[in-house]
């Protein structure tokens, strides 16, 4: 191959070599090794360079603490035994992973700096020119398994990037742009990692679209495969406001012939375009649009929508320009199936502890209208119970299982006979012995479902007293659940200010009076003056 005017590259020997006069290289793959070990939280990396005598030369290593690394000493050449990974992927063209390094056979000549650095895991991915290998980036972990299909995604996109930027850098400006390209997939990356949904991953995935590709605008929009429609999911850049929402149909339209072509479709002048071939072209037009490119946005072999750029001057981007354009088509697509899946897993929780809410709550009810307990009775016990535990420093998720724990209170009384639960006159000794074992009935329901282990302390320990006479187990002082010392009290104000069958109720300040009289025997002094401030305030 003749050498090219700026480029300082030659082909040999089925490889793409970079010559030793290219000064850039050094820098940039010092660059490239530290963005990908920083970035994907890895030990060390290093980069290595195919030479035409069939070793493999290191270029750069991160960081610098890693020295060991330089004892790295591959071919990639016809000698099987004396390569490894990092020769296979040169050799093969095709990423080269050891999940557990010391299950790998090419262990035993590395394994003092495998030792040294802590070494679990590790990749080794081609760079790629011109459809060859010209040299290798090589990544260690110190999790056993970390490269998994995911993390190899996102790496590989980035690597496809450096193997661009090595093979044609001379020049800063065009490294520092590059690099920042990279930065931007990073940027899309990370707003996927953090699972903060799909509208940040559109307002991030837009953003790096126009500043790195130049676009005066770009959408995204989803694809509906029960309408056949695509619908604007996120727009940035155009003069029309609150298009969010707006469908257009995937027949006769640019977008529809992206989706359903799935590949890139570039229009250099939108004004060529009729109206009859596409419907939204009025709109483009009205925006001063002149040139279009779409990618398809589609994972798991499903069609998600489409990426879309616009420019106001007539635009036609080169093979670069396009392959990057399709690269951030590709991590929206992953940042859109991701977030779909979070948003999916999401609602189904959320309906599943509605449910589990609702039946608790029913649950309450249902025992309290046996009894013949007070309308409302649940839900006061239940909301004083969590305001009290609010201000005493208690927050989320606590409050949630003090909550439920409060609805069923009572929930052993299922256990006891309605000969006895129901008895309008005074229980016998011996009815009174079985109406006390409903707190180990309740433990006994409830500490089965893991859902509600940590509700049942009020259930099981809310007729436990301060001073040790209460029952089922005679608990003590702070030996008794915060919460159940809570709804102690909160449980027998709301049974002396309620009108009960044998009795009216007391007047406030009579049971006010009671309650301040049982502090230190029967209830947890603390949680008394808690309590007779949040009373005292609300009159």
């Amino acid at each position: 191959m003749q050498e090219n005017q700026g480029e300082n590259i030659k082909e040999k020997n089925h490889i793409i070599e970079i010559e030793k006069r290219d000064v850039a290289l050094e820098d940039v793959a010092k660059k490239a090794i530290q963005i990908c070990v920083k970035s994907f939280g890895l030990l060390c990396g290093w980069l290595g360079r195919a030479e035409s005598n069939g070793h493999v030369k290191l270029v750069a290593y991160f960081p610098k603490e890693a020295s060991s690394l330089k004892q790295v000493a591959l071919r990639w050449g016809e000698i099987e035994l004396s390569h490894g990974l990092a020769g296979k992927a040169i050799k093969s063209g095709k990423p080269q992973i050891c999940q557990d390094i010391k299950a790998c056979p090419s262990y035993l000549p590395w394994k003092g700096f495998v030792t040294e650095l802590g070494i679990k895991s590790f990749v080794a991915i081609p760079l790629i020119g011109n459809g060859r290998a010209f040299g290798s980036i090589n990544l260690y972990s110190n999790k056993i398994g970390y490269f998994t299909d995911s993390i190899m995604t996102s790496l590989q996109n980035y690597v496809g990037i450096f193997s661009f930027i090595l093979k044609y850098s001379n020049l800063y400006d065009s490294t520092n742009k590059h690099l920042n390209r990279l930065k931007a997939l990073r940027n899309i990356d990370m707003a996927i990692s953090t699972g903060s949904g799909i509208k940040l991953v559109y307002y991030v995935a837009l953003e790096e679209t126009i500043k790195q590709l130049g676009a005066d605008a770009a959408a995204i929009l989803s694809y509906d495969p029960h309408a056949q429609s695509l619908k604007i999911a996120a727009t940035y850049g155009f003069e029309a406001n609150n298009l969010e929402g707006f469908c257009v149909s995937i027949e006769n339209t640019i977008e529809g012939k992206v989706l359903k072509k799935h590949e890139i479709i570039h229009i250099p002048d939108l004004r060529a375009i009729s109206p009859f071939d596409s419907s939204s072209i009025d709109f483009y037009l009205e925006e001063g649009f002149r040139s279009y490119y779409g990618a398809p946005l589609t994972a798991r072999g499903e069609r998600l929508g489409v990426l879309q750029v616009f420019f106001r001057k007539p635009l036609t981007g080169g093979e670069e320009w396009v392959n990057f354009f399709e690269a951030l088509a590709g991590q929206i697509s992953l940042g859109i199936d991701n977030a779909k899946l979070v948003d999916d897993l999401w609602n189904r929780n959320l309906e599943l502890f509605n449910a589990y809410n609702e039946t608790i709550a029913g649950w309450g009810k249902a025992l309290s209208l046996k009894e013949d307990e007070t309308a409302g009775h649940s839900e006061r016990v239940t909301k004083l119970t969590v305001e009290i535990a609010r201000r005493m420093g208690i927050k989320n998720p606590d409050l949630v299982h003090i909550e439920r724990g409060a609805y069923l209170h009572d929930i052993g009384k299922i256990g006891v006979p309605d000969s006895i639960l129901l008895k309008k006159g005074k229980l016998t000794e011996e009815e009174w012995e079985i109406m006390k074992k409903h707190p180990e009935y309740a433990f006994e329901m409830l500490s089965p479902i893991t859902y509600l282990n940590k509700s049942i302390d009020i259930p099981y320990c809310h007729h436990e007293r301060w001073n040790g006479t209460g029952y089922p187990r005679g608990l003590k002082g702070k030996q008794i659940p915060l919460s159940a010392r809570i709804f102690a009290v909160v449980d027998v104000w709301d049974a002396l200010t309620s009108d009960r069958p044998y009795r009216k109720a007391w007047p406030k300040e009579k049971a006010i009076e009671y309650i301040k009289e049982q502090k230190g025997k029967h209830f947890d002094p603390g949680v008394v003056n808690v309590f007779i401030t949040i009373i005292e305030g609300q009159e």
